[in-house]
């Protein structure tokens, strides 16, 4: 099934584009050196993740758990997430929340150099901002696949 394409139905302001940027850039950083502790606290204590093949985390603590089972897949590699083609959006009804859409690329660096590329997704955050600070509510992947013929 392919993945519907948002729109963006409002601007938003250059300094609140910076900030998305600057929020990912800072998360991405966190997972990309493996530091998982860093990178849950880019969560709301109750924020989730559904991954794109439907297992959904809650909550810090299970998000940590599901990171530290999956570390010794990253032995010997560079991750490096990338993020591009942002759609940021405010909500009308509350200016605290942030939805973001966006196209994410992985690579992966062995210690010869050679890159490989992981599959391609689709993501939907809701971000908050709590003391000042933007925070992940909720993060959804989908996993890209062609449009279906017609």
């Amino acid at each position: 099934m392919s993945q519907s394409v948002g729109t963006l139905h409002q601007q938003v302001t250059g300094d609140l584009y910076a900030e998305v940027q600057t929020f990912y850039a800072r998360q991405m950083r966190r997972v990309d050196a493996l530091d998982i502790e860093g990178f849950a606290e880019t969560f709301t204590e109750d924020g989730s993740v559904t991954h794109a093949g439907g297992q959904r985390q809650s909550g810090r603590e299970e998000m940590l758990a599901g990171m530290r089972a999956n570390l010794p897949r990253y032995k010997d590699i560079a991750v490096r997430h990338w993020f591009g083609h942002l759609l940021i959006e405010t909500d009308p009804a509350d200016e605290a929340t942030v939805r973001v859409s966006y196209y994410t690329l992985v690579t992966q660096t062995d210690r010869e150099g050679k890159v490989s590329f992981q599959p391609t997704f689709t993501v939907d955050d809701v971000l908050v901002r709590r003391d000042g600070r933007l925070l992940t509510l909720s993060r959804v992947i989908h996993r890209d696949s062609p449009a279906a013929a017609s």
